[in-house]
């Protein structure tokens, strides 16, 4: 442990060194003023404080004497607090003033505890030990939050990886622009061709988001590809992610999870677009003469029953067409009744029917640098060539 004595009186700082010393801790620095403990810190007056963190100090503890000439020991507890790096340093004011609005004062900008002159030695000990056990203990509280961030951020590349990359099929080109609001999400797509000129798509969002929707998310990803491959129909798969879903046995949960999905299989052959909504948000059909479908009949969420009752509903497109999916995270960005997002959002997504990501990030982005947002946000864009 190494602890920091700051006082301009010589003889203050030998007797708390011995006092140490006699208690084992001998890795002790000293400074004579304010400005000499910012020098050991590595602080430099003047200087960008939200400028690159510098690496945390070795520093453990600081005795700080209250009373020193060119700055006193509350206006340098102040500056040391100003510092991100540095403010978990517990900070112990050594004073021989009895002023209670000083030691106040003292606690208010980030002093951690006082002890008072002449300094009693079984005192000072006690308060230093509690003061080292708790910095320890938060020191462990940010290694541990750090390596659950880092562990979170690897399974968000894990969930990134499972996402279908673009098409561009001559007849068939789809895109995504998905924008988490965490490090793990609870929205989730996938498109897989089916043959024929036949493609699957699907956009699902589960309930909440963060770990458990992620893990949901995860789990209904690894029996995608095989429920699409094997039922095709839209009412059959999304029966079978009902069915799968339903063997997590959740029902001993005290919340109920679910999660919303529009699954649909596009015959650029026939020009024909078979889906299932289940409680999903109405994807929009955009044809070359103006004409907007929605595609809004809905059924129930995957999830909140044993059973799923999924009907096929079908609608066909002429010429060039596209298809654009989103989760209620899109929709939020604009603020608004329902009726007021769903205007919105077709004037944005109205007109060329060819994928603009860079249009679409600084429409539903804020373009480069996405502002946050309290819901994930996913926008799946199909291009439908008519010849």
């Amino acid at each position: 442990m190494k602890i920091l004595i700051v006082d301009d009186n010589p003889t203050n700082v030998i007797i708390i060194r011995e006092i140490l010393k006699k208690e084992n801790y001998r890795d002790i620095i000293t400074a004579s003023s304010a400005f000499e403990m910012f020098d050991v810190l590595g602080i430099k007056l003047g200087a960008d404080v939200s400028a690159d963190e510098p690496e945390a100090s070795d520093i453990d503890l600081i005795l700080l004497d209250m009373m020193m000439p060119e700055m006193d020991g509350i206006e340098a507890c102040g500056v040391v607090q100003n510092y991100p790096h540095l403010k978990d340093i517990p900070i112990i004011m050594v004073t021989a003033v009895g002023d209670s609005k000083k030691l106040a004062e003292a606690l208010d900008v980030g002093a951690m505890d006082y002890v008072t002159k002449p300094i009693n030695k079984v005192e000072l000990m006690a308060r230093i030990r509690l003061a080292l056990r708790l910095k320890q203990e938060k020191d462990w509280r940010k290694e541990r939050d750090k390596r659950i961030q880092d562990e979170l951020k690897l399974a968000g590349l894990v969930q990134n990886a499972v996402l279908s990359p673009a098409i561009k099929d001559p007849h068939f080109h789809v895109h995504a622009l998905y924008q988490p609001s965490a490090e793990l999400a609870g929205d989730l797509y996938a498109w897989y061709p089916l043959g024929k000129g036949r493609y699957g798509v699907i956009l699902l969002d589960m309930m909440g988001h963060g770990i458990s929707s992620s893990l949901f998310c995860m789990f209904i990803a690894s029996v995608l590809k095989d429920a699409v491959t094997t039922y095709v129909q839209p009412d059959r798969v999304v029966q079978e992610l009902n069915r799968r879903f339903n063997q997590l046995y959740l029902e001993e949960q005290l919340v109920q999870y679910y999660f919303t999905a529009i699954y649909l299989v596009v015959d650029t052959n026939e020009k024909r677009i078979d889906y299932v909504n289940a409680g999903h948000p109405p994807a929009l059909l955009f044809e070359d003469d103006g004409t907007v479908h929605a595609l809004d009949v809905v059924t129930h969420p995957v999830g909140l029953f044993e059973q799923m009752d999924a009907k096929i509903e079908t609608i066909y497109y002429k010429g060039d067409s596209h298809i654009a999916m989103f989760t209620d995270g899109l929709l939020e960005v604009y603020e608004g009744e329902t009726e007021e997002q769903l205007t919105y959002l077709m004037q944005n997504f109205s007109g060329d029917h060819t994928w603009n990501e860079t249009e679409m990030r600084r429409i539903f982005l804020n373009g480069s640098a996405p502002k946050e947002h309290e819901d994930d946000i996913c926008l799946v864009w199909i291009t439908l060539k008519g010849e």
